[in-house]
């Protein structure tokens, strides 16, 4: 038995890949300052001797025993993410600082969660993990597109520096039930919206692309990269290599939840990128042959389903 160590443990991704840990019969210590994240996504794993919840942020140093930890504290959709960016950066790298020095102290291994928002608008389509990025470091996004790529020079550091044992992962976009139902991300958008019968709202003419991956196809490709051999620290991209563009996804919506909902179009946001699509050979080859396995239809099927429960209870 492992003891390990989740950070935004409580929320959309966190809730799920500790949910899997504690299957594989590890204790699992769940940290969050619930910004985003909800007791609600982890009260099922509450009566778990083996989980515990402790309420904290890690912009402030956190002291305990573990042999892993997984780095996942950060708000990751647009609307949380700049509601406070001084926040966000102070997450990113303050937080990765005080976890990296935690894993230092006790020897752990640590991971982390980095973005495909480190590519930002790719002038390289699709994107290779040797690609440098095209990031606005001013923009509206650079808290979090810069805090991401800062975390990522610091986790090189300590390796490099002081020998602590890495994983760097790039997600790609993530959907799944726990989504926040008003995180400001396209699938939750455009699912709530069809489910209301409002207008669905696309950026632009919707023709910019995303690849979605469910997050079953997430968690399995983090936990494999925790446990992927030594030598290999990353980073390497987590995502689904299929591509979709924003009118072909408002277009499933509308059909899997037989809405009679209408497609309008507003202005592009500041900075958005306009295509997003991983190369995954190196998943591949070093994660024991990961790919996404769950369909965008099946997996949205699903994401439908928690969604629409969450408006029949008025929790939306």
């Amino acid at each position: 038995m492992k003891r390990i160590l989740v950070t935004g443990g409580a929320g959309f991704v966190g809730s799920h890949l500790c949910e899997r840990l504690l299957k594989e019969g590890n204790e699992v210590i769940c940290l969050d300052n619930y910004f985003t994240g909800s007791k609600q996504n982890i009260e099922h794993l509450m009566d778990d001797h083996y989980f515990e919840l402790v309420r904290h942020d890690i912009i402030n140093p956190y002291m305990i025993e573990v042999d892993e930890i997984y780095n996942l504290a950060c708000p990751a959709s647009p609307v949380h993410y700049q509601y406070n960016p001084i926040k966000t950066i102070k997450t990113s790298v303050m937080g990765a600082i005080n976890m990296l020095g935690l894993a230092k102290r006790v020897g752990a291994k640590i991971l982390q969660a980095s973005t495909s928002e480190v590519y930002g608008d790719p002038t390289v389509h699709p994107q290779p993990e040797s690609y440098w990025g095209n990031v606005n470091p001013i923009g509206l996004r650079s808290c979090y597109d810069e805090g991401k790529r800062c975390a990522e020079t610091l986790f090189m550091d300590y390796h490099t520096q002081n020998e602590v044992a890495i994983k760097i992962i790039r997600i790609f976009n993530t959907y799944g039930p726990r989504m926040h139902p008003q995180d400001g991300r396209v699938v939750s958008n455009f699912i709530m919206q069809a489910l209301k019968g409002d207008d669905i709202t696309i950026f632009g003419e919707g023709h910019q692309t995303r690849s979605f991956q469910y997050v079953d196809d997430l968690v399995e490709g983090t936990v494999r990269m925790m446990q992927s051999r030594d030598g290999f620290v990353g980073p390497v991209n987590i995502g689904n290599p299929i591509e979709f563009t924003m009118l072909e996804l408002a277009e499933i919506v509308i059909e899997l939840t037989n809405s009679k909902s209408k497609i309008i179009h507003l202005p592009l946001p500041q900075d958005d990128p306009m295509q997003r699509q991983p190369v995954i050979d190196l998943a591949k080859k070093e994660l024991n042959g990961w790919e996404p396995t769950v369909h965008l239809r099946e997996g949205l099927g699903k994401t439908i389903s928690y969604f629409d429960g969450l408006i029949k209870s008025n929790k939306a």
